[in-house]
């Protein structure tokens, strides 16, 4: 699984000239899964985004987590992180899961951010989507299952 993390002023992702998800500050999440990611992998991965200090505290310094600041997830899956670009000039996505998986697995995702009590806002899995942002930093972290586990 594989996370591209963006700490943002606001995002907002349309599909068919119409916003379906919006936050001010917090993060946008592209979401990578693929066939071997598990609701446990699942649950690593999120663990670490939630709780990662990359807000500014009163001093300027990156201690605050997403619940210290009262911050929204933009989560939006995004299978073309699996783009495997080593042969030729088309990239191959392959190394993706199945959208069946994929799906499962984002929608496990959401949900269990929801529980938690995050102020969540999703894109349309398998939609054409267009996201704006304003990165604030920028501040960009991929995470990458592989190398959490």
């Amino acid at each position: 699984m594989k996370f591209v993390i963006q700490r943002v002023s606001h995002a907002s992702v349309t599909v068919e000239q119409e916003i379906v998800g919006s936050i001010q500050k917090g993060v946008l999440v592209l979401i990578g899964v693929n066939n071997s990611d598990t609701e446990d992998i699942a649950d690593k991965m999120l663990c670490k985004l939630l709780n990662l200090r990359i807000f500014e505290d009163e001093n300027g310094k990156t201690n605050l987590s997403l619940k210290d600041v009262n911050g929204g997830l933009l989560l939006v899956s995004q299978f073309t992180l699996y783009a495997d670009c080593k042969k030729g000039n088309r990239p191959s996505f392959v190394k993706a899961g199945s959208p069946e998986h994929a799906e499962q697995l984002y929608e496990y995702m959401k949900h269990s951010c929801k529980k938690e009590g995050y102020p969540v806002e999703c894109g349309i899995f398998g939609a054409h989507m267009k996201i704006e942002l304003e990165n604030d930093g920028p501040f960009t972290i991929v995470l990458d299952s592989d190398e959490l586990m």
